[in-house]
């Protein structure tokens, strides 16, 4: 039987960091570092993560705010928000809130966002600065699957990983990260032969690609490090029974909500796995925390602090 590992635990560690980071920051400079979301339309996913956000700012002692424009908003209105805020020295951090409405073209709005206050960490010279290991502003997500790896304790070096899914949000750039910890990395796709073959010799795996409960026993190695980054809202109960059991938590999600989230692991995978994160409670509230010290790296870059 594997270890649930939760990301409550190191988030907290960074979140206690960048309280304390901030408020010496604040006294040395007498300036508090800023990040600003902006979300356009009015999907509720992204309202509840842009408010989350907001609030962690402010519990940490950073300014926060949240610019909300119509789903109608064209490229050229957007572009001049995101210049504004370019040129804004009290904003640090410029986070765009995705997915954007379809008359959007994402890659190139990400691209307007200046790279020092590139808190999400995805724009070309962001990642550019990731392969070549130099410093700069990492993917949060990403960050936040590397310090539950360290949380555990096990080495990365010389191990094998593999990830499942290629994003530039999560699989390519994890995948740079753990390169460069020299970990010796596979990355994995729809167009994999053997998947799951694959996925069992992995001492660390991580599951990044969307699709609920697809990694099951046999992509397991026994005694893996299996971390599980996907999210999806399962609404059949029979499907839920199978996963979970008589799980009173999962039979309250859908009682109140008609949902429950799950991983794209399936749970049943903790008794083959060393470790395995869960869906809620286990890289998500890293993420959170990764964007908040992410905020705090943009204010000292781009003062040359140290």
């Amino acid at each position: 039987m594997g270890v649930w590992l939760e990301g409550k635990p190191p988030a907290d560690r960074v979140r206690e960091f960048v309280k304390s980071e901030a408020r010496r920051l604040r006294e040395a400079t007498g300036a508090v570092p800023g990040l600003t979301a902006v979300l356009v339309g009015d999907n509720k996913s992204s309202l509840s993560y842009v408010q989350t956000k907001e609030k962690a700012c402010q519990a940490l002692g950073l300014n926060g705010s949240v610019i909300h424009l119509p789903a109608e908003t064209t490229m050229d209105a957007l572009h001049d928000r995101i210049r504004a805020l370019n040129d804004d020295d009290a904003v640090d951090g410029i986070l765009v809130q995705l997915p954007l409405p379809p008359q959007l073209r994402t890659n190139e709005v990400i691209g307007w966002i200046r790279p020092d206050k590139d808190v999400d960490g995805i724009h070309p010279a962001s990642l550019g600065l990731l392969l070549q290991n130099q410093p700069g502003l990492r993917p949060c997500t990403p960050m936040g699957v590397l310090e539950l790896i360290r949380e555990t304790g096990a080495a990365i070096e010389g191990r094998d990983a593999v990830i499942i899914g290629r994003s530039l949000i999560v699989g390519k750039p994890l995948a740079a990260l753990l390169t460069n910890a020299n970990a010796t990395v596979t990355i994995c796709h729809s167009k994999t032969r053997d998947l799951a073959g694959t996925a069992a010799r992995a001492d660390i795996l991580v599951a990044a690609m969307g699709k609920a409960a697809f990694v099951t026993r046999e992509f397991v190695k026994p005694g893996a490090l299996v971390i599980d980054v996907g999210t999806s809202a399962v609404s059949d109960p029979e499907t839920v029974r199978t996963l979970f059991g008589d799980d009173p938590l999962r039979a309250k999600d859908l009682a109140d909500k008609g949902y429950t989230l799950v991983g794209d692991v399936d749970p049943r995978v903790i008794d083959k796995a060393g470790w395995l994160t869960p869906v809620p409670k286990g890289v998500g509230p890293l993420t959170i925390a990764m964007l908040m010290k992410n905020t705090l790296e943009a204010f000292k870059l781009r003062r040359k602090l140290g």
